[in-house]
């Protein structure tokens, strides 16, 4: 008789944690995010890729830039469709009117 003890019993847990983040990030998907640069700006849109090199593409983006007065941010520039590249990505927040359906997940990147 042959028994089998393959190697993929171990792999197991390694999947199904993948397979979690991609769930939480695919409740994400279509939801309103903020996305703070390196530079300073914000851009806000939807949440629609990402990569393994946290590269994001935003839909419909506004761009917000780095006031001075904290009173007047001034008009958003509207830019559409926006890569980020994931080297110049601060900080990433999911709007809170979009959060309904993704409790408990830190948005905070």
């Amino acid at each position: 008789m042959i028994e089998e003890n393959g190697p993929s019993s171990h792999e197991q847990p390694e999947v199904s944690s993948s397979s979690q983040a991609r769930q939480k990030l695919e409740g994400l998907l279509n939801k309103n995010m903020r996305i703070r640069m390196t530079d300073g700006r914000t851009l806000v849109g939807l949440f629609l890729c990402t990569d393994r090199d946290c590269n994001v593409i935003l839909g419909s983006a506004q761009e917000f830039l780095k006031s001075t007065d904290t009173f007047s941010q001034g008009e958003p520039r509207v830019l559409g469709l926006a890569m980020i590249p994931g080297h110049h990505v601060v900080s990433i927040e999911v709007e809170a009117d979009s959060l309904d359906d993704t409790q408990g997940f830190g948005a905070n990147h």
